[in-house]
């Protein structure tokens, strides 16, 4: 389902004030944040590096990288020197981000012998009013139902990020500004937890920041069931615009969010070098 390296949309206040106010600086001037929220989480918690020049930072672990040059700084070769220097520091294999398709990113990453790996849409859609119910949807009680986690991972397991989300993680999530219980909405089938949709709310955006069902559960219809509680609770919360992530050939999920009224409004895409030989 819906799931994704996730563009932050507001930049967290434990992160230093230099890396918030960039953050700031090109949200508003590309409309896509720079860096995901699992890559700030892991800023925070110690899995991820910061590094900094005046004007551009970047976010990396040894196979895994963001970063982002400050709007006025363009085009003169300051991306240029932050790629080679996080290059020095990871692994010939690390794989990079970039938020939003654009012209000079892709130039950038053909210059270094990157390639594209992997794509992810986001899509959006009109949110209608509603009066969908479903007894079956409540939702999450922080320190109660922490069931999620193994679910999670059984829905995720094929996923990079998503899957890997831990208690620590979680802990820090729910810790955002953005968090409220009431809109992660938890499906169950008697006792056993069956599948979740966690919404983020943000100013006039109401974000589905992850869709799952049990993999046993698959292909009766649940996942429909989650979006139209999802569209449901946004529409009570005043919110008109929904958004999703989703990889790109990942084609039930496309389906069924196309069948939802979603359209395709950005591209993120993932560059890796092609592997040596010998």
């Amino acid at each position: 389902m819906s799931t994704k390296t996730r563009p932050n949309a507001l930049p967290n206040p434990s992160i230093p004030d230099s890396l918030s106010r960039l953050i700031e600086r090109c949200r508003d001037a590309d409309h896509q944040p720079p860096f995901s929220d699992g890559s700030l989480v892991q800023l925070r918690t110690g899995g991820k590096t910061l590094l900094e020049l005046d004007v551009a930072a970047a976010v990396y672990s040894s196979t895994e990288a963001e970063f982002v040059v400050d709007p006025s700084h363009r085009g003169q070769g300051v991306g240029t020197r932050l790629l080679e220097q996080i290059l020095e520091r990871c692994d010939p294999s690390v794989k990079i981000w970039a938020h939003g398709d654009h012209p000079a990113a892709r130039a950038l990453a053909t210059s270094h012998g990157f390639d594209p790996v992997r794509q992810l849409l986001q899509l959006r859609a009109p949110v209608m009013p509603s009066a969908v119910s479903d007894a079956s949807i409540t939702g999450f009680r922080p320190g109660v139902d922490d069931d999620w986690l193994a679910l999670n991972a059984r829905a995720f397991a094929f996923h990079p990020e998503q899957g890997s989300v831990r208690q620590p993680d979680l802990t820090q999530l729910a810790g955002e500004r953005w968090f409220d219980p009431a809109d992660f909405l938890l499906l169950r089938d008697g006792d056993a937890l069956v599948g979740f949709c966690w919404l983020k709310i943000e100013d006039s955006i109401g974000e589905f920041y992850v869709v799952g069902v049990d993999p046993q559960r698959q292909g009766e219809g649940l996942g429909r069931r989650l979006m139209d509680a999802g569209l449901s609770r946004l529409a009570a919360r005043g919110i008109r615009t929904a958004a999703l992530y989703v990889e790109s050939d990942n084609m039930p999920a496309v389906a069924l969010y196309r069948s939802l009224g979603f359209t395709e409004f950005s591209v993120d895409i993932q560059y890796a070098r092609a592997p040596q030989a010998g």
